[in-house]
């Protein structure tokens, strides 16, 4: 019986050629949020309600502590274990 491929890949190494599944969802998930974003974006517009965004530095700033904290969670998660 077939399984149906999902996004996850199981090896460790990324496959990041454009032909491999894991860039085909990858591509689904960028494409899906903008399209989720633009349709907030119309949404609060409409209803003349400030946008539910930082401003430029600190939401750049936001995204790059949740970067750094997904790195940091490995060493910490040792430390308890």
């Amino acid at each position: 019986m077939a399984r149906a491929q999902s996004c996850k890949k199981q090896e460790p190494a990324l496959d990041l050629q454009p032909h491999s599944l894991y860039a085909k969802c990858m591509i689904n998930v960028v494409v899906l949020s903008l399209l989720t974003g633009l349709a907030v974006g119309i949404l609060f517009t409409a209803l003349k309600l400030p946008l539910p965004a930082p401003n430029a530095f600190a939401g750049v700033m936001g995204i790059v502590g949740i970067y750094l904290g997904s790195l940091a969670w490995p060493m910490i998660s040792k430390l308890f274990s």
